[in-house]
């Protein structure tokens, strides 16, 4: 299933400070959405430490970050207080995002019948469609950040 220039499915979902955060606010604006199916789990951790370090070209495109995940925000809240990540990092507690997106993992972490999302990214356009959409084939690998970039301009 591929949301490529289809509207992105709006959410609303609880930030690291407990506010509720709904992509609708966002619309006439550039999103990149990274979901990532751990925090503190090394791969997660490399990825988002890469998204904080290319914050300024992500800004300079004008363009808003969000981490997704399926932990709490008190484990976002400390994820990025240790990391130094200083965009939202949003809590996707049922999965429900993660399933309308259609990047959920099963058995994560070789944990029978433990579901997290697996490693996205999806760039929203100002007029709320998709147009960028990068699946890793399993949440091992990360992606190609000059790629995600360049797909903002």
């Amino acid at each position: 299933m591929s949301l490529l220039n289809q509207a992105a499915p709006d959410f609303t979902l609880i930030n690291s400070k407990q506010e509720e955060v709904s992509l609708s606010e966002y619309v006439g604006k550039k999103i990149v959405l990274a979901f990532y199916p751990a925090a503190f789990s090394g791969i997660c951790d490399q990825e988002m430490c890469v998204f904080e370090k290319r914050l300024d070209q992500l800004n300079t495109a004008q363009a808003c970050v969000f981490g997704i995940s399926p932990d709490s925000p008190f484990a976002n809240a400390k994820f990025a207080e240790v990391n130094g990540i200083s965009f939202s990092l949003l809590s996707d507690l049922h999965l429900q995002v993660t399933r309308e997106y259609g990047v959920e993992f099963e058995n994560f972490a070789f944990i029978e019948g433990y579901t997290a999302c697996n490693r996205a990214v999806f760039i929203i356009g100002e007029d709320g469609t998709v147009v960028y959409e990068w699946i890793a084939e399993h949440p091992g690998i990360e992606p190609d950040y000059d790629k995600v970039i360049a797909a903002l301009w």
